[in-house]
């Protein structure tokens, strides 16, 4: 009977140690692998608060808030350290979505852009300073000039139909004139951004193309074509040499700013790029997708490779945008949501 039980233990001591020794393999081999970070570990911190989809995010210049455009008609400002929700700006009620939000340059006042007005509001302590109308339109995007005293804006239809205004606006940003009217795009022009020297302004549209303006003249100078469905977004690289756009044909392109041609095409999401971001280096490109992909990712912009997929928004991301600092990269989504990562790893 002791014999037995001798070989029982013994066996069952035996078979334990092969247990463990086999797990201990299996960790150390999977440990020795070079294996990419789970995509939450790059997940600072989820900002909740609006009560319905997040359209546009961005940094202020100092980095240390955030503001969020909502199609609950509010402007949200976030402690971008604490992610504590600081104050809500409300003033495009009734006019529908607030679609799009910048800050000018030394970060004392923030444009928002939602219904047909633009709003500029005092950024210290969100309170109102004028409203800028003459569009027909929704407005769709805001953007300073880099010296910031010019706000060029975008419209067109936001829920389809008939397009009633297909223009980009230049306004003054002292006093809110209305300077200027670009013309060109045949359809709702969706996005708009200044080159670094200011010399350049960069729109989007529905029609598929990338148009590039004077923006002293106001005249056209070149049209970029290549994407095969609506373009979303458009950036400059901080050294002005390089425009992105990010369209609905799933693409990220490349071109050379001075002279429109096309430098290549990043592949890899399967949806919409609603929006794209170089990294105050110039070194990486965030993008940001909807139907379905729901994710933002990064890519090295020398080579175009894929440097990283960010998972976590449930719905549709909207905007993306970098910290000054490079660091950190806020998103922005139908998910309510706006979601910071860790960039910096």
């Amino acid at each position: 009977m002791k014999h037995l039980v001798y070989n029982y233990v013994n066996w069952t001591v035996r078979s334990f140690a092969t247990v463990i020794a086999v797990l201990s393999a299996f960790v150390i081999i999977g440990c020795s692998e070079d294996k990419e970070p789970d995509t939450q570990t790059f997940l600072i911190r989820t900002l909740r608060g609006h009560t319905s989809g997040v359209w546009s995010v961005a940094f202020s210049p100092d980095g240390k808030t955030i503001a969020s455009a909502s199609t609950d008609e509010t402007i949200g400002l976030w402690d971008a350290s604490s992610g504590r929700l600081i104050r809500t700006l409300r003033g495009h009620t009734r006019s529908g979505p607030v679609y799009s939000v910048a800050f000018s340059p030394d970060g004392k006042t923030i444009a928002s852009g939602g219904g047909w007005t633009i709003r500029l509001w005092d950024a210290s302590n969100g309170w109102p300073l004028r409203t800028l109308t003459g569009h027909t339109d929704d407005v769709l995007s805001v953007a300073f000039s880099p010296d910031g005293k010019t706000i060029a804006s975008a419209s067109g239809s936001a829920i389809g139909g008939d397009v009633r205004d297909k223009t980009v606006r230049l306004w003054d940003a002292s006093n809110g004139n209305h300077l200027r009217t670009l013309e060109g795009h045949t359809d709702d022009v969706l996005s708009v951004a200044f080159s670094p020297d200011g010399k350049t302004i960069a729109s989007t549209s529905y029609d598929e193309t990338i148009r590039l303006w004077d923006a002293s003249s106001g005249n056209h100078l070149r049209t970029l074509e290549g994407h095969t469905d609506p373009v979303e977004s458009v950036t400059f690289s901080p050294d002005g040499k390089t425009i992105a756009s990010g369209g609905w044909d799933e693409t990220i392109r490349l071109w050379d700013a001075s002279n429109g041609n096309h430098l290549r095409t990043l592949s890899g999401h399967t949806g919409s790029v609603n929006s794209v971001a170089f990294s105050p280096d110039g070194k990486t490109i965030a993008s940001a997708s909807g139907s379905y992909d729901y994710t933002v990712r990064l890519w090295d912009a020398s080579s175009g490779r894929l440097i990283r997929t960010l998972e976590g928004h449930t719905k549709n991301v909207e905007s993306v945008a970098f910290s000054p600092d490079g660091k950190t990269i806020a998103s922005g989504g139908w998910d309510e949501t706006i979601r910071l990562w860790d960039v910096a790893r």
